[in-house]
């Protein structure tokens, strides 16, 4: 079992996590790599809680199936439940965000493509459509009058 960690400086906000329900699947992407041969795929690859994919030889499905093109071993990844919300702490600290199950590849980088939700830390306004490619997040609380931030962002995959 394996999970993705996140530390970031949240000023202003908490319960940072992607926009991902049954209605609107959030894809996270991940850089992949065969643990057979140590081929990495070329590009990230997105994978979703709620798209189950058919393994070959009737093996059952996961969210993520992939054929290694170097070694032609297939491997499989699913992510056991949805996401837990990073809440905001000073200063801070890792948090495991989501926890997957890997057979025959490792998840070994996450881009955070996509929306992301979080709440004003003291006046629970809701932000929505927040971007976290640029790697930081600025907007402004008008219930707390203050300018509210995500900065200082760090992702680890490792064993849960």
């Amino acid at each position: 079992m394996f999970a993705l960690w996140l530390s970031a400086e949240l000023t202003g906000v908490t319960k940072l996590r992607p926009d991902d329900s049954k209605d609107n699947p959030f894809w996270y992407m991940f850089q992949v790599q065969c643990t057979s041969c140590r081929e990495t795929h070329a590009n990230f690859v997105g994978v979703n809680r709620f798209e189950d994919n058919e393994m070959s030889g009737s093996r059952g499905e996961a969210n993520f199936v992939w054929k290694c093109k170097n070694c032609k071993r297939e491997s499989s990844a699913s992510i056991k439940a949805g996401p837990v919300a990073y809440e905001h702490s000073d200063p801070p600290k890792k948090q495991k965000i989501l926890e997957f199950d890997c057979r025959g590849l490792e998840f070994v980088e996450f881009k955070p493509e996509g929306d992301w939700l979080a709440e004003g830390l003291d006046s629970s306004t809701k932000f929505d459509s927040i971007d976290l490619q640029e790697g930081e997040w600025y907007d402004y609380d008008e219930k707390a009058g203050e300018e509210v931030s995500i900065k200082e962002m760090s992702w680890e995959i490792r064993r849960a």
